[in-house]
């Protein structure tokens, strides 16, 4: 009996579509970090090669709308993936959201932790030091901090004082260096840096919610699909709930 399960397996197997040598994940730049790791269970179950482009999810939205060969694409907003949406370039079928985040206020220097409310007036809070964000109109980081400071009143007092990053983790390291006194970035980032201070958490009431949609690229490899699956696996949705994400069961 144990032969014939073997030879059926192996029948199976060989069946089942060949898997490509490796898979090309473009994915927002706030996510490096527990990717990495669900990658590294990736392929030590599979033997496939996983690469991950990281970048801000405008950038690869765009990539992808010029006809990059991505397999996978893991965005920061849902306004990229609807983009590419309507351009026909992801499965529908297979988008679905992973993950959530909080926005938060960073700052260099060590400080106390305060509650930001809708009469919190931040200009006055921080003074006259850069605040470093992502791109306000395409960074989806810097997409809700304009939203969250425009909704606190706060827009017009600190727009002549931002220093725009190319993604969240850029606008990271200009806090972490001292470039830039303050920033606001997400939650998860400030978990991912020791040389940052979170100071607050923006209300949640103050920008749209923070989600994570992913999706199989048109005409990518088919393992995309298993890899989008395995990404919603509990190994992996703790790995994510360890580094601050708010994971989203698999439906």
């Amino acid at each position: 009996m144990t032969r014939i399960l073997q030879l059926c397996a192996a029948l199976i197997l060989l069946a089942m579509p060949a898997r490509a040598e490796s898979l090309l994940v473009f994915a927002a730049a706030s996510l490096a970090g527990p990717l990495d790791d669900a990658v590294e269970l990736w392929e030590e179950e599979t033997g496939q090669v996983v690469v991950v482009s990281y970048a801000g999810s405008s950038a690869l939205a765009r990539q992808i709308e010029a006809g990059a060969p991505a397999d996978v694409f893991l965005s920061a907003n849902e306004g990229w993936m609807d983009h590419l949406a309507a351009l026909s370039r992801i499965d529908n079928a297979s988008r679905r959201n992973l993950w959530g985040n909080r926005l938060v206020l960073v700052s260099h220097a060590e400080g106390d932790v305060f509650e930001i409310t809708e009469t919190t007036f931040l200009p006055a809070l921080i003074g006259d030091g850069r605040l470093a964000v992502g791109m306000v109109e395409a960074v989806p980081a810097g997409v809700y901090a304009l939203e969250a400071l425009r909704t606190l009143g706060s827009w017009d007092g600190l727009k002549d004082q931002l220093a725009q990053a190319d993604n969240v983790r850029a606008a990271l390291s200009l806090v972490a260096t001292g470039a830039a006194p303050w920033g606001i970035v997400y939650a998860t980032d400030a978990m991912a840096e020791p040389r940052v201070h979170l100071r607050s958490y923006f209300p949640t009431s103050s920008h749209s919610a923070i989600t994570y949609p992913a999706a199989h690229i048109q005409g990518g490899d088919p393992s995309g699909l298993d890899f989008l699956a395995f990404l919603q696996t509990p190994p992996v949705r703790e790995l994510f709930e360890e580094a601050g994400f708010q994971t989203v069961p698999a439906p």
